[in-house]
């Protein structure tokens, strides 16, 4: 069931709500709500280490197309319990299934979904698994599953993602030493640090648009992320590199990919890969954007998901 909390923190206007979903297997996770009571439901997924908090960026143009922004923190991250099977054999369709349990508790049937970065698998397995009630979802800045044929999945990424790709595939322990030694630093960065933090990654386009609220999201949404350690990266990164759980190709709810050619986080080719493979799939290839900078097409991003959708 769903328990509203009772207290705001300084970090949580008086527009959101905090809930707290358990799950059937006894999990309690995170989730962030805003946006109109009667509106569609729009879960947002966020990326690879982030948390529910507010993001105006995106919770703006939202409410003014009548959308209910929904973020869920996943496993490990926030306030959300880590899974006990995360290490061995959790899958991105587990996600879908959580996100299905957090509709029931806040009384949505339908929905649509954005999914950014390491939330994109999240947003194709809800298109996956849950046909009934997605609508529509769209895959930003999305990773690759990591059996994607005839894909290097590190070619074309910053260094930083190359070595934390490295560490995954040594296993558990090397991943949680890397985290320890260079994943903790960007959990407590604040705005300003963490475009150092994450130097090797950042196009000129995205240094450019880290900048006032959107380097403020960012590093909050990091912060959030480590309020429990490495637990929730390190989690995240053993789920979305192993086989996803779901069928690509069988996909039948309607579907975008957004990508920016200048990404050093997710490389194009992996957008150019997922348009290819996802059945049936609006491809939304853009010239001259980065990985952050993307998001400041965040309307552009809203409408054609609901002209997707329908509505």
């Amino acid at each position: 069931m769903s328990t509203p909390e009772t207290h705001k923190t300084h970090e949580t206007p008086e527009t959101h709500e905090t809930h707290l979903v358990r799950t059937p297997d006894g999990r309690d996770l995170e989730v962030l709500v805003t946006g109109p009571e009667d509106g569609l439901a729009l879960v947002f997924h966020h990326g690879t280490p982030q948390a529910a908090v507010p993001f105006g960026i995106l919770e703006r143009p939202a409410v003014e197309r009548g959308l209910r922004t929904i973020t869920c923190s996943r496993p490990g991250y926030g306030r959300s319990t880590p899974r006990t099977d995360a290490a061995t054999t959790a899958t991105v369709a587990d996600d879908a299934a959580d996100t299905a349990v957090v509709l029931d508790a806040l009384g949505h049937d339908t929905f649509v979904t954005l999914g950014w970065s390491g939330g994109g698998p999240r947003a194709l397995a809800c298109a996956a698994m849950l046909p009934g009630r997605c609508l529509a979802a769209t895959s930003g800045v999305g990773i690759a599953p990591p059996d994607a044929e005839g894909l290097d999945l590190t070619a074309g990424m910053g260094p930083e993602n190359v070595a934390e790709y490295a560490a995954v595939a040594a296993g558990p322990e090397a991943l949680m030493a890397f985290l320890e030694e260079h994943g903790l630093p960007v959990l407590r960065a604040s705005a300003d640090e963490i475009v150092d933090e994450l130097s090797g990654l950042l196009p000129p386009v995205d240094r450019a648009a880290m900048t006032g609220e959107l380097g403020e999201y960012l590093a909050a949404a990091s912060r959030h992320a480590g309020a429990q350690g490495i637990v929730g990266w390190r989690d995240d990164d053993l789920t979305h590199t192993r086989p996803w759980g779901f069928d690509l190709a069988a996909v039948r709810v309607p579907t975008a990919v957004w990508q920016g050619t200048e990404d050093l986080m997710v490389p194009f080719a992996h957008a150019q890969w997922l348009a290819a493979h996802v059945a049936g799939t609006r491809p939304h290839l853009v010239e001259g954007e980065g990985h952050v900078s993307l998001l400041m097409r965040m309307g552009d991003i809203l409408d054609d998901l609901l002209a997707m959708a329908g509505r």
